[in-house]
């Protein structure tokens, strides 16, 4: 059939327009009102959940339909609203040779603005040529750099499609996961005794010493080739010269195997739980309910793993050969929307869009990326098998 080309003009231009607004995570206000004209002037229509009040943040999630030509479900891309810090002020600047970086000290907002307006302009293009496409559904998290609170608060009754894409992985166009990591973080309060360090050390219980003791029992980095154990941050008492009572240590699991996840998190409460123990024996204290340990832990995402033979697996290989891309399936183990989606019976695989180093201020995407990932949103919609 005949090629139309993806205006390469028009998707920077949108990308660098859409960059330059403020959206940290729950301040996604004035971005999505931004989407939702810019959804409704290709066709869609639009309407906003209530997300937003759910959640303690500005502004909902976008779900968003046109209707194709061609026969069978809709097909679903999803994308999110937010950033992370730092990123405000955000001021996009493209070079000579199309690299596309933030000349502020900022995240460039690629993550995941890259996907956004890879589908905007994907979509828009078979629009305007008049090239017949399947129904698409459009919907555009907020608060997903937060553990997809916003996918935790959508309504799972509304979309129609049996196969999505979720545009928010790093590097080229052209690859997909289609296995994500559980991932839980857990917070361990050991509780001491202040005393005087000086006068009555003797009277205080150490929760810093015996935090410690804790931390270097666990064997942390990976323990398996799927599973990840991690202690992030250490923080507890109030001066040099008090014996510190309070000691809070926290950190998170990463595991393909959800069982295997909740073990570790069992593992690291034991490993806290047998030390206090052990000095309540050794200290004969009998009416103190002291040194104890309170741990909680919260479960953010769950593994999912979707068959290479599923069709939404089939379509993205395809459309990869037709246009010349890798078409590489794999592992990643970053979370993103998709492990709640799946978790709702929907069957997602996450697609690279070519924004890189995400999550820092050398964040940066290309022209031809954007325009790659246009091209491919295009031709999964254009696909009739």
């Amino acid at each position: 059939g005949q090629q139309y080309l993806i205006s390469k003009e028009r998707i920077l231009e949108e990308f660098l327009a859409l960059a330059s607004i403020d959206a940290p995570s729950y301040g996604e206000r004035e971005i999505t009102d931004r989407l939702a004209e810019k959804l409704r002037s290709i066709g869609f229509s639009v309407e906003e959940d209530n997300a937003g009040e759910v959640i303690g943040g500005t502004a909902g999630n976008l779900y968003a339909f046109l209707q194709g030509e061609l026969p069978g479900d809709p097909i679903c891309f999803v994308g999110h609203t937010d950033t992370v810090e730092p990123s405000r002020g955000k001021t996009p600047f493209v070079d000579d040779n199309g690299v596309i970086t933030s000349r502020s000290e900022t995240v460039l907002g690629g993550d995941d603005l890259c996907g956004v307006v890879e589908i905007l302009e994907g979509v828009r293009h078979l629009v305007e040529a008049r090239i017949p496409h399947r129904s698409v559904e459009v919907i555009l998290m907020a608060a997903e750099e937060v553990y997809g609170k916003g996918a935790k608060a959508w309504d799972y009754s509304r979309p129609q499609a049996k196969e999505i894409y979720v545009l928010d992985m790093s590097e080229d166009v052209g690859s997909a996961a289609v296995q994500a990591p559980s991932l839980i973080s857990f917070e361990a309060r050991v509780q001491g005794l202040a005393s005087h360090a000086g006068f009555a050390p003797e009277a205080g219980i150490h929760a810093i010493h015996l935090a410690s003791q804790a931390v270097s029992s666990l064997k942390l980095g990976y323990l398996d080739a799927g599973t990840t154990l991690n202690i992030g941050s250490i923080s507890g008492g109030k001066g040099t010269n008090i014996v510190p009572e309070l000691c809070v240590v926290t950190g998170e699991v990463r595991s393909n195997d959800h069982e295997k996840a909740r073990q570790t998190i069992a593992s690291v409460r034991q490993a806290f739980e047998e030390v206090c123990a052990a000095y309540r024996r050794t200290h004969q204290i009998q009416d103190l309910d002291l040194p104890r340990i309170d741990f909680a832990a919260d479960e953010h995402l769950v593994t999912y793993h979707v068959p290479e033979d599923h069709p939404v697996v089939q379509r993205f290989l395809r459309a990869c050969e037709r246009l010349g891309l890798p078409g590489e399936t794999k592992e990643t183990f970053g979370g993103s929307d998709n492990n709640i989606l799946m978790l709702h019976g929907m069957t997602g695989i996450v697609l690279s869009c070519g924004m890189e180093r995400v999550h820092s201020t050398e964040e940066y995407t290309t022209v031809r990326e954007l325009v790659k990932g246009a091209e491919l949103v295009a031709e999964l919609l254009k696909d009739t098998e």
